[in-house]
């Protein structure tokens, strides 16, 4: 799990990233750059490695199918939601990735069938979400769209978790295929972002913004796409995602050191409740625990 653990942490930077980049940059445009930049670097890595570049229209097909899935559309929910909301709060609710993803490997992969357990962590940690989001919209103090779009994001997730199975079965490298799916994607969001963002002026944006661009595009895009991929394909879709536990713990921290974000305790209830649920999704604590209490009954 050690590459695993990279991979998520420098994901849990990438809300710090946007965090920073939100303020000179809009959403379209962020996640375009996003992934335009982790495209040329990741066919830069794999040039140099000798990879070779896809010829086959299935393959190109399944990479627009994914780069739309893993990029486009969570990037864009997620980046738009942190126009409203903190950095902290949005990983938080990105954590909940793991938990659409049972119920959506459940149904669609008959490998991933969800246990008892991985049911309770779903439920669990699905009223934390619940709670975290619903309490602040009842009492009139949250951006609850901005929320909703973020949850979209994960949902979005955890079907690019379960639709990125196939490419251990075409037997492609894991760096052309996050190479791949980052270049399907800015061949999408391109046009759209010149329409809807127009160009944008260079001058404006400051030194924090575009080092902060750069840093989302190669390290948690580039670098932990290729762990991710190289993860999923001997680890499967739960278990990739499981490490979005992790994300938080960096984001909140970064938020609150360096943007001067906050969280209220309902949040931090609500991580809690998530972060029971998806032990119960990984179940090893749990088997040891009972493990453990066997032992000691004997």
């Amino acid at each position: 799990m050690g590459h695993a653990h990279f991979a998520f942490n420098t994901l849990g930077a990438s809300f710090f990233f946007v965090g920073i980049a939100v303020s000179d940059l809009p959403p379209l445009t962020i996640v375009t750059l996003r992934v335009g930049i982790a495209a040329i670097t990741l066919w830069v890595i794999a040039l140099t490695l000798g990879l070779r570049l896809p010829t086959s229209l299935k393959i190109w097909g399944a990479f627009l199918s994914m780069g739309l899935l893993n990029n486009a559309i969570p990037f864009v929910l997620i980046v738009w939601g942190q126009t409203q909301i903190a950095s902290g709060l949005a990983s938080i609710l990105n954590a909940a990735t793991p938990i659409f993803t049972v119920v959506v490997a459940g149904l669609l992969l008959p490998d991933e069938r969800p246990t008892a357990l991985k049911l309770i962590g779903v439920t669990v940690g699905f009223f934390g979400g619940v709670i975290m989001i619903g309490v602040p919209a009842f009492s009139g103090s949250s951006a609850l769209l901005a929320q909703l779009a973020v949850v979209g994001a994960t949902l979005s997730y955890a079907f690019a978790g379960v639709y990125g199975r196939r490419f251990k079965t075409l037997g492609i490298s894991p760096v052309v295929t996050a190479a791949g799916q980052v270049t399907a994607s800015t061949f999408v969001l391109l046009p759209i972002t010149l329409i809807v963002d127009g160009a944008m002026n260079v001058s404006d944006i400051s030194t924090s913004s575009w080092l902060a661009v750069l840093s989302l595009a190669i390290f948690s895009t580039a670098f932990a796409y290729i762990l991710y991929f190289k993860i999923l394909e001997v680890a499967g879709a739960t278990n990739v995602l499981l490490v979005t536990l992790l994300v938080p713990v960096s984001a909140i921290l970064l938020g609150t050191l360096f943007l001067g974000e906050s969280l209220a305790l309902i949040h931090f209830l609500g991580m809690m409740l998530i972060a029971l649920g998806l032990s119960a999704i990984d179940g090893r604590l749990w088997h040891w625990m009972k493990t453990k209490m066997v032992k000691q009954r004997s």
